[in-house]
């Protein structure tokens, strides 16, 4: 069944009951409904239906949420791109996705229309004026004056395409079906008492064209009826007073998103006391960050884990069951086990967690594996990658998540390192091949290796190492700034330090643990 019926459920039920609230305004559930068959008309006037690629390279704005939705009602997919992506990332996403359309912000156009010749992208949709020309239309005019009916879909049919990198730095298209994303959107309210109710307000802080804001209060709250509260950009003192004024229920954020909040001016006394169920995601919660919030706030805060790849949560802390420094027990639904190299079972522990230096980790931990029916059908054209992610077992289709961990006789299971170099700031992940493939583009660099350095907001900060050639006349705020330029803004190098030469091993492998380790 195609997902977005869900939606049609609820807009039949909830009527005129507040749908999308945004800057004071309110959409219902019966006029969003009609706009994405307007949309999904639009769509089918284009020649765009069943199985085309429509980007949606926006803010959270209420036109993404029905854009997405009308996608999916004309029997389309969704590829979601971070507006912060400029032209060397659109690149590769649209060509390689096929998008037929975009729809974006106008001041975005120029990013696309620089590579457009190089996709199948027909359409450009802009919210908003200030873009012309070159089949570029605005989203009002684009909506059709009809309706489309709900384009019947398969359960492994794709809905989603969102892109994430591999250790090589090069985007995967996760292709995430019909039945894993509505599994997971009903699964992901289990750990919130009663789930989501139709009087509950769910901030929508989290970007929309992550995973986890798409799956878990975007889809989620409009499957049962409650009010999506989108924010296009992240201010701790805006989302408090949204909080507060609004008298917001359910919250899903990152930590360095709660460690702002928690780090509010003493004297700005916000009253967050409405939320009754609030969740950190995308990144490990410290303990001083989950306090300091708990403390300031009065609201319980609980940690869970999910990846894009999952649709995207796999594992929650419940109220009245949680542990803390543990990403929670695996959803009802969901199999998880902690495996070595030989894919051979690791005994849990007792009771997690287990202090530094009681026990030797090497015995206890290995790879996390999970297997359910939110884990993705495949990369797309991806063979190799394909066959590396899952182990067939026991007659389940075990997907490797990378992630290094630990779990107890409960079922907690606890992450302690990542397999892979990834590098996860402020929820999102950032590939150091990436980066590094840019750097040695700069005429004034001749090696170079990219690491994570922990910081206290952000979890972790990108740090290039970088030596320059002898007779180049560049500074390390230079080649920062040409990395800016060409990167979304949370991928460049924060800090780049010039060195002599990098740590190498005999076979001319970068020794990566060096780096970190002048933390």
């Amino acid at each position: 069944m195609n997902l977005v019926q869900h939606v049609a459920d609820a807009a039949t039920e909830r009527g005129d009951a507040p749908a999308i609230v945004y800057e004071g305004r309110e959409t219902s559930y019966e006029a969003f409904w009609t706009r994405t068959g307007q949309f999904a008309a639009g769509l089918a006037e284009r020649g765009i239906g069943s199985d085309d690629r429509v980007a949606i390279y926006l803010p959270n704005l209420p036109q993404f949420v029905t854009a997405f939705h009308g996608t999916l009602r004309a029997g389309g997919a969704v590829v979601p791109m971070n507006p912060q992506y400029k032209r060397r990332e659109l690149r590769h996403l649209l060509g390689d996705s096929g998008a037929k359309a975009v729809v974006t912000l106008p001041d975005l156009v120029r990013h696309v229309d620089a590579v457009r010749d190089e996709t199948d992208v027909e359409a450009v949709v802009t919210v908003g004026e200030g873009a012309e020309g070159n089949d570029v239309v605005r989203f009002e005019e684009f909506l059709a004056d009809g309706t489309l009916p709900v384009v019947e879909r398969a359960d492994d049919d794709v809905a989603v395409q969102p892109y994430t990198s591999g250790t090589t730095g090069t985007p995967k298209g996760v292709l995430l079906t019909h039945h894993n994303l509505a599994w997971d959107a009903r699964a992901a309210t289990n750990p919130i008492p009663d789930g989501i109710r139709p009087d509950d307000k769910h901030l929508g802080v989290l970007p929309l064209f992550h995973i986890f804001g798409m799956t878990v209060t975007m889809n989620a709250t409009l499957f049962d009826g409650g009010s999506y509260y989108p924010l296009p950009t992240w201010d701790a003192e805006r989302t408090a007073s949204l909080i507060e004024s609004e008298m917001l229920t359910l919250s899903h954020a990152v930590p360095a998103m709660y460690n702002d909040l928690a780090n509010l001016p003493e004297d700005d006394d916000y009253d967050l006391s409405s939320l009754r169920f609030a969740n950190s995601g995308g990144s490990a919660l410290p303990k001083e960050v989950r306090r300091a919030f708990e403390e300031r706030f009065d609201v319980a805060l609980y940690e869970g884990y999910g990846l894009t790849e999952t649709s995207p949560v796999t594992h929650a802390n419940h109220v009245g069951s949680r542990r803390p420094g543990s990403i929670g027990q695996s959803l009802d639904g969901v199999s998880a086990r902690i495996v070595d190299d030989e894919f051979e079972e690791r005994p849990p522990v007792e009771r997690g967690p287990v202090e530094e230096g009681s026990v030797n980790l090497g015995e206890i931990t290995g790879e996390l594996v999970v297997s359910g029916p939110n884990v993705m059908k495949e990369y797309y054209e991806r063979p190799e990658a394909n066959a590396a992610a899952f182990t067939e077992a026991d007659g389940k289709r075990w997907f490797h998540t990378g992630d290094i961990g630990y779990w107890d006789e409960d079922g907690f299971f606890f992450i302690v390192d990542r397999k892979k170099h990834m590098i996860n700031t402020a929820g999102y992940n950032v590939y150091p091949r990436e980066v590094e493939e840019l750097l040695f583009e700069h005429p004034a660099v001749v090696d170079a290796a990219v690491v994570g350095m922990p910081d206290e907001r952000r979890n972790e900060t990108v740090k290039a190492f970088v030596v320059p050639s002898p007779d180049a006349d560049a500074t390390p705020e230079a080649v920062r700034e040409f990395c800016l330029d060409r990167l979304a803004a949370y991928k460049h190098p924060r800090d780049v330090e010039f060195v002599d030469e990098l740590p190498r091993t005999t076979t001319g492998k970068v020794q990566k643990f060096n780096l970190e380790s002048q933390k």
